[in-house]
């Protein structure tokens, strides 16, 4: 489901966001749904820290350490502080 979301911006600036994005073959509000997608994209750091954690898992899986050695590792570390 889409839904429609409304800004205000200035009329020069308007016109020209409209006219930069005619040139790429798109109109003004694809070209909005386009950044906002790449902002979001790029600043949902719940994404970022999930990839992060599926690389640090692949990589400990290889090396032959499970669940129980994190949270012995962690356990240990806690402890020395």
């Amino acid at each position: 489901m889409t839904r429609q979301m409304v800004i205000r911006i200035d009329d020069e600036t308007k016109e020209r966001f409209q006219r930069v994005s005619r040139m790429e073959g798109k109109t003004a509000s694809e070209k909005m749904r386009e950044l906002i997608e790449n902002y979001v994209r790029k600043a949902d750091l719940s994404q970022v820290v999930d990839d992060l954690w599926d690389r640090i898992g692949a990589k400990a899986n290889k090396q032959g350490i499970n669940a129980k050695d994190v949270d012995r590792i962690i356990r240990e570390t806690r402890a020395s502080r």
